[in-house]
């Protein structure tokens, strides 16, 4: 079976979000937000892998919207961290950029999703 484009592109987004920790607890001694910024972004991709094993469309679409908020909580968190240069610009918009697509593919699966209900 072909693997989710949503899938492979969140546990990608995860494990630059656990690079983006490590560098942020190393380089930076930031501690708060980047443990913040770990919990966020790496509970979008296990929403998405929960989303997959839904027991009804109502189900999946809960889990979308939940792993939807994550990434949103989760921009939050790199538009904070760039603009009170914490982290370089180049750096955060990069993995803004990657979380922006996220949200917009989540977006489009749970209006596919909603809509396909109601039929």
């Amino acid at each position: 079976m072909k693997e989710s484009i949503l899938k492979t592109k969140s546990y990608d987004f995860a494990l630059r979000i656990l690079k983006l920790h490590r560098h942020l607890v190393k380089e930076s001694k930031e501690f708060v937000i980047s443990k913040q910024i770990l919990r966020s972004g790496t509970s979008v991709g296990a929403n998405i892998e929960e989303a997959n094993q839904a027991q009804s469309t109502p189900d999946f679409i809960h889990k979308l919207s939940i792993a939807l908020k994550e990434a949103s909580e989760t921009n939050y968190w790199l538009r904070l961290l760039r603009d009170g240069e914490i982290l370089e610009a180049k750096l955060a918009n990069s993995i803004l950029k990657d979380c922006e697509e996220i949200q917009r593919m989540l977006t489009s699966s749970i209006k596919t999703s909603k809509a396909n209900a109601s039929k």
